[in-house]
């Protein structure tokens, strides 16, 4: 208790030294909090952004000719819708925002296309997030848009498909790829109209092996292969290694930068208690004369780098919050709801380590302090 009343003394002796410390603290917290935000929404931001480069992961029948698939883009077998069932099932995984598709060729009023069914895109357990694409309604059709052009199709009118109506949602603008020679329906009404009742070409998927170690292709292909043995699996590796290399860079830049804010914070408070000591040497030396042993000496200065570090903590956390909450809904948009809350686990965090980390950089000139002769420096003065 006699400690306790020695540091509040202490403190309030030297307001200046112990706020210009407290500052130092409340920069290192202010910058970690703000960091921590802005990284994990940079992160949920570029993750948003890579997904609209579409889906990287393509799973197929087993049997099906990869070289044709590859060349036009369609499997030429099927498989059964139910390995959507499967997939989305799975409590473990490493592919999310899955698709099913179902692809033919077809000549409609004397030009060939190709018609697409699509399902409602699907997500994991735990797992759900914003679609990536549109979803078709059932017996409406989006019109790529070379078919809309070639066949004077507009939005309004209606199709008749192998017997099946349609009605034109959406003639879709120009893509400058197979999509403009593309009619898409919702899977069900595809499966009719191309005669091929509850089955699919392609499950579209997106993988989240961003940070994975080892090859991606690899850990898909066993932990699909297991529950999907009679497909196989394909990965538009340019998307998947940008998408991943986008993010890990994303992480790399804040991890390069907060080793510089918390060892410029650790040797701003080590100078404050450096000059401290010296500015307090007489009294030190006076202390030790008196009767005070090293214990006590130590107690009184590190016990206000203790209060040093809690006062930081909790102006460092409510100044890097405010920050954050303040501009980083301007610089990140799509997830910028996904921001509007303080992270209270940070406070807990800095409230522990924020005073161990003033402790740390004051220990040093409180050594000095406990060890310098008091005799000498009275002889001195």
């Amino acid at each position: 208790m006699y400690i306790g009343r020695m540091v509040f003394k202490e403190v309030w002796h030297r307001k200046v030294n112990f706020l210009l410390a407290a500052l130092a603290v409340t920069t290192a917290v202010a910058f970690l909090v703000a960091f921590f935000t802005a990284s994990k929404a940079s992160e949920r931001e570029t993750a948003r952004l890579m997904l609209k480069m579409g889906y990287n992961l393509r799973i197929v029948a087993k049997d099906a000719d990869i070289g044709g698939y590859l060349i036009v883009g369609i499997p030429d077998k099927t498989m059964p819708e139910s390995y959507l069932e499967k997939l989305a099932a799975q409590k473990s995984f490493s592919y999310n925002h899955l698709l099913a598709t179902l692809d033919g060729k077809m000549n409609w009023r004397g030009l060939d296309l190709v018609l697409t069914g699509i399902a409602p895109e699907v997500c994991a357990p735990g797992q759900a997030k914003g679609a990536m694409t549109f979803s078709v309604p059932p017996g409406t059709a989006y019109v790529g848009y070379r078919v809309a052009e070639m066949l004077s199709v507009r939005k309004g009118d209606v199709l008749d498909l192998n017997g099946k109506e349609l009605k034109v949602e959406r003639c879709l603008a120009e893509s400058g790829d197979l999509d403009d020679m593309r009619i898409q329906c919702s899977l069900k009404d595809a499966q009719e109209i191309l005669g091929l009742p509850g089955q699919i070409t392609a499950i579209k998927a997106v993988d989240c092996l961003c940070f994975a170690k080892g090859d991606p292709v690899e850990i898909l292909r066993e932990e699909i292969g297991a529950i999907l043995p009679e497909a196989q699996v394909f990965q538009a590796k340019s998307l998947a290694d940008t998408r991943a290399k986008q993010r890990q860079m994303i992480r790399n830049i804040f991890a390069v930068l907060l080793p510089f804010v918390i060892i410029s914070c650790g040797v701003w408070i080590g100078v404050l208690a450096i000059m401290n000591v010296r500015d307090r040497q007489p009294e030190i030396g006076l202390l030790r004369a008196l009767g005070y042993d090293t214990a006590n000496v130590m107690l009184l200065f590190l016990g206000k780098a203790v209060l040093v570090g809690l006062l930081g903590a909790v102006a460092g956390f409510g100044l890097g919050t405010g920050l954050g909450l303040h501009f980083g809904p301007g610089v990140f948009e799509i997830t910028a709801k996904a921001m509007l809350r303080p992270e209270f686990a940070l406070f807990l965090r800095a409230c522990l380590l924020a005073p161990l980390f003033a402790v740390l950089a004051s220990f040093i000139p409180t050594i000095i302090a406990v060890t310098y002769d008091p005799a000498t420096t009275l002889r001195e003065e």
